[in-house]
């Protein structure tokens, strides 16, 4: 797809809920070739005035906390609700393909097949975060498709928390009950960011286990700030295995929205686009910083003069900068 005509014929078979289209689109999105970005943003240019409505909600919690189960449970009982579901579903990357390597299809088989959801996994990739480079635009591409639900799950590792909860507008922690983290996992920063905390898989013998561990998260949260909007972080349990508590954790997410309301829902969107333009900038300065040729010759040496240690590492970034300036 190339030009102005190509972005609106795409950007009208989006709108029209084509699911091939979509998925096109995201593809265009995904791209790192120079013309495909143009045409991308052309596309999202096209599709602005559809854009807005939809829920964004964060999955997120370590490997093993059944996220994607979750989600299929979850999505499941939206479509039941007349909710159209999509779901972007961030995996970490093969070394070697750099394709996705978990295939959470295969993990949310029913949702994948149901005609009200849009199931698509895509590559981590080297994305600062663990969510895929173009996660956002993917975003919107789904809501100008008239998905009124879009479920970001992240690989659960390392920054992932912090970059899912700069583009939702509702951040859900799974956790474990015998993680051995009840009382340690307050001390980490993703706690803070969490709107709704669920020990899920409280189900058979862990049940009692999950309702022991939520009292102390409960306990533990009294000790942070309220949200600006007074919201208090619920602790709730779920088992998508049964069922049980996964339409709590939905009613919570209402709540969360309705407490924010409209004004602080479009207060938060406007923040999040102007860290979106920052985070961008940063990443093209830097992508085009590597693509000059000074910089591409220079930064080799520079980078073993580094490792040897006879130049500081922040000397040896001015050292680019300056080459890249010349």
């Amino acid at each position: 797809m190339t030009g102005a005509s190509g972005a609106a014929q795409l950007a009208e078979g989006i709108a029209a809920g084509d699911r091939r289209a979509l998925a096109r689109g995201i593809t265009l999105v995904e791209s790192t070739r120079a013309a495909d970005q143009t045409a991308a943003q052309e596309l999202l240019q096209q599709l602005a005035p559809r854009l807005g409505a939809a829920r964004r909600i964060g999955i997120t919690g370590a490997p093993g906390a059944g996220k994607s189960t979750f989600i299929d449970t979850l999505g499941c009982l939206l479509t039941s609700r007349d909710h159209r579901v999509a779901v972007l579903a961030v995996d970490p990357s093969s070394a070697l393909s750099g394709g996705s390597i978990l295939g959470d299809k295969t993990r949310m088989e029913r949702l994948a097949r149901d005609p009200h959801a849009f199931v698509r996994p895509s590559p981590g990739g080297s994305a600062h975060g663990g969510v895929a480079r173009r996660t956002r635009e993917a975003a919107l591409l789904c809501e100008a498709a008239g998905f009124d639900v879009v479920l970001i799950e992240t690989i659960g590792v390392g920054q992932s928390e912090l970059a899912v909860a700069g583009m939702v507008d509702t951040f859900v922690l799974l956790l474990l009950a015998g993680g051995g983290d009840e009382l340690q996992g307050i001390k980490r920063g993703v706690m803070e960011l969490a709107d709704i905390v669920v020990l899920h898989k409280a189900d058979g013998d862990a049940a009692t286990r999950a309702a022991a561990a939520a009292a102390e998260y409960r306990r533990a949260l009294e000790l942070l700030p309220s949200a600006t909007s007074g919201w208090r972080v619920p602790v709730l349990t779920a088992s998508a295995h049964s069922g049980a508590g996964v339409a709590e954790v939905f009613d919570a997410v209402e709540a969360h929205r309705a407490a924010r309301g409209a004004e602080g829902l479009t207060e938060l969107r406007r923040r999040q686009a102007e860290q979106w333009f920052d985070d961008t900038l940063h990443e093209l300065l830097l992508e085009r910083a590597l693509r000059d040729p000074a910089v591409a010759a220079a930064l080799d040496g520079i980078r073993e003069q580094v490792r040897l240690g006879s130049i500081q590492p922040t000397a040896a970034a001015l050292a680019v900068l300056a080459l890249h300036g010349r």
